[in-house]
């Protein structure tokens, strides 16, 4: 899902719902997919609870918005990032969003970027709903970014059961032969489920990932011009 490296992203993060202990990975991450032209981090900075983000605001030079909670029991961060949101979106001059927060409050905000032809990534914890992760280009749970997690960790925590997403994927982007051109069938993992990530299941690539299933059958193709370049195409195994 990965689009050029050179579009402008926003990284809207909502500190309330973001852990400050990966905001370099973070950063990595959103750096695979574009520049992060604006990065902002909202929270009532005020209260102790965001002490851990104030100590990597000014090294990752994200700007912090003060957002005091006026209400008891209203997110008021949540409004003050949705409307710094909608401001840059009718700016122009940008390419994405990158959300970062595991809130479902953002499900409307990822589908109206959406409709206005603009790439949105999510960033969440596996805990996010739904609603939100499906309303997103493409969800990174941010569990796979922590330093820690182990390979062995992420296999035991997957999102989905790989085999029937990788089975439809195959079967509608399969040629006459059989075979996919693996870049296809990612296009297509992602269009039917966002948060897909070979990194979910422990893998680094997605060509990783296929090699490793025994119901499927991998070959590397070469690209015939005269290149040592190869393209990897994947089928389903008879039954």
């Amino acid at each position: 899902m990965a689009q050029s490296n050179n579009e402008k992203l926003a990284v809207l993060i909502d500190a309330d719902n973001a852990q400050a202990a990966i905001v370099h990975e973070l950063l990595s991450e959103v750096a695979r997919y574009g520049i992060a032209s604006i990065k902002r981090a909202y929270g009532d900075w005020t209260t102790p609870n965001l002490r851990s983000w104030k100590d990597v605001l000014h090294k990752m030079a994200i700007q912090p918005v003060q957002q005091f909670g006026y209400t008891t029991g209203k997110n008021s961060t949540d409004s003050s990032l949705i409307i710094d949101a909608m401001d840059l979106l009718h700016s122009g001059n940008l390419d994405g969003f990158c959300l970062v927060s595991s809130d479902s409050d953002f499900t409307r905000l990822a589908t109206r970027i959406r409709e206005s032809g603009l790439v949105v990534y999510g960033f969440g914890e596996r805990k996010t709903a739904p609603a939100f992760v499906a309303a997103c280009d493409k969800f990174i749970y941010t569990e796979i970014l922590r330093p820690e997690q182990t390979e062995e960790a992420q296999k035991e925590q997957p999102p989905e059961p790989i085999e029937p997403m990788l089975r439809t994927a195959i079967t509608a982007t399969a040629r006459d032969n059989g075979w996919s051109p693996l870049s296809t069938v990612g296009s297509m993992l992602l269009k039917n489920s966002p948060s897909f990530d070979p990194r979910n299941y422990g893998f680094q690539k997605l060509g990783e990932l296929v090699r490793k299933q025994t119901f499927l059958e991998v070959k590397d193709v070469s690209s015939g011009d005269g290149s040592t370049n190869v393209h990897v195409h994947v089928r389903l195994k008879p039954i």
